[in-house]
């Protein structure tokens, strides 16, 4: 034994002790021992790490990404999507034998839109200086940037849409008669498309105006250059709106003093129109496949997962988690690794970046690039990268280990997939399950390796697996 350290003898054992618990035969750990592809090298495992990457299927993650980005579709805080989400994601972690807390906090009205062309619904936004719950029905016309528009437009809806709309084009057109607006936002960048919004107007109008992204637009045009084409355009103010987390969390299994948590969280709402099937779907099937894995595995720390709602609006549901914890509940947190956008398709997206506040290490970054280093995927790894924009940021200004894992461009953490929140984030169009493994491995091994820790009063790890089952 020369050579081994108390510490990985020990996580070892417990390890060991664990995978025979789950029935990790040999075969299952002799795969978990190959060569992971993009890698120059066979990775050298702890103990600890092979009943994690031997167990963890994106194709499992996988079926709740199609409950989720597929059958719910959009999930906009606060609105009927994001609800029917929450109702799964808990009823999932409970079947797991997790306690799930669902934590309900208020958040500001939404104003929304829809859009029916022929037997497909589109969700927009709409303005909030517009009219409000109504559903027009009328012949589209396209007028291009607004610059120029028919002395009549009676009875019509008016699509205006380029990279520079008339700031006035709206409101003439309500003027000369139209009976809604549909707004579209064509960007500059013809590498990078823009998403549906709720426009501000200069003034007030008395009909609907509808903010479309520009997948939507040019989808539209596409109906309209064959043939005229007559659609019907709702928009609706929601009020009074609650948004939730689900936390779901199962004890540890060592006897003895409390040696804390370690927390695994993503954000499940997605932005208006967009299915959000990297973002953040894919982020939130991560934390229930490793919910399934680790609800197994002996450990000194308790094992929580979050799911955030309303983070596209603010990261209100992580802030507000964080900011009712009492000082002894914040000190517990060991470390909280949030998953954003972990499984992109995009080509240019090669870099797994470890994305801390302010760029520094702390217990998350290096947890992972622990992990990266062990399962040999170091190549694809880089960081930690100062940057915010995700719900780990609420836990570092709490002073809490945190850090965002997200699949990037090679030049940087800026550079995001075209169909970055727009209707093309589907499962289809943007998700990789050779990048979402990846993920899981990385995010699964770290987490537990942070989860396993020195425990002098648990001498035999049998006796600290049986403290608890998943079925308690």
């Amino acid at each position: 034994m020369a050579g081994l350290r108390r510490r990985d003898v020990l996580a070892g054992a417990v390890a060991l002790a664990g995978a025979a618990t789950i029935g990790l035969n040999p075969p299952a750990a002799a795969a978990a021992n190959r060569q992971r592809p993009g890698t120059p090298y066979a990775p050298s495992l702890d103990f600890g790490d092979y009943p994690v990457v031997a167990r963890v299927r994106a194709r499992r993650a996988l079926e709740h990404l199609r409950v989720l980005s597929d059958h719910i579709g959009t999930r906009v805080a606060g609105t009927e999507g994001e609800l029917r989400a929450k109702d799964y994601l808990a009823r999932v972690l409970r079947e797991l034998h997790y306690q799930v807390t669902v934590q309900p906090f208020p958040i500001a009205d939404k104003f929304l839109g829809s859009l029916r062309v022929g037997r497909d619904t589109w969700q927009t936004g709409s303005s909030p200086q517009a009219q409000q719950d109504v559903t027009r029905e009328a012949a589209v016309i396209d007028v291009g940037a607004g610059d120029t528009l028919p002395a009549d437009l009676t009875g019509k809806i008016v699509l205006i849409a380029a990279v520079q709309n008339n700031a006035e084009a709206y409101r003439l057109a309500a003027e000369r008669g139209a009976v809604a607006v549909l707004l579209g936002r064509i960007g500059a960048d013809p590498a990078r498309k823009l998403s549906a919004f709720s426009p501000t107007l200069t003034a007030p109008v008395a009909v609907p105006v509808l903010g479309l992204a520009q997948v939507q637009v040019e989808r539209l045009r596409k109906r309209l250059a064959e043939g005229p084409l007559r659609v019907s355009a709702s928009a609706v103010h929601h009020k009074n709106l609650t948004s939730h987390n689900v936390i779901a969390e199962r004890p540890a299994t060592f006897p003895g003093r409390d040696d804390g948590v370690v927390m695994v969280s993503a954000h499940y709402d997605s932005v208006p129109g967009s299915p959000g099937a990297n973002d953040d779907g894919s982020g939130t099937v991560l934390c229930l496949e490793l919910a399934r894995v680790l609800r197994h595995l002996p450990t000194t720390r308790a094992v929580r997962f979050a799911l955030w709602g309303a983070e596209e609006y603010g990261l209100i549901g992580s802030k507000h988690y964080v900011g009712q914890l009492s000082d002894v509940d914040a000190r517990r947190i060991r470390g909280c690794f949030q998953n954003d956008m972990v499984a992109t398709s995009y080509d240019p997206a090669t870099v797994y970046w470890l994305l801390s506040v302010d760029g520094a290490d702390n217990a998350t970054t290096q947890a992972v690039g622990s992990a990266a280093k062990r399962l040999g995927y170091d190549p694809r790894v880089r960081g930690p990268v100062a940057r915010g924009s995700s719900d780990h940021v609420p836990f570092f200004e709490r002073g809490i280990a945190a850090a965002n894992f997200s699949w990037r461009g090679e030049s940087g953490p800026a550079v995001l997939e075209p169909t970055y929140h727009t209707p093309e984030d589907t499962i289809a169009d943007n998700v990789s399950l050779e990048r979402l493994q990846v993920s899981l491995e990385l995010i699964g091994a770290a987490a537990y390796n942070q989860s396993l820790i020195k425990q002098r009063r648990c001498r035999r790890p049998s006796n600290c697996i049986s403290r608890w089952s998943p079925f308690h």
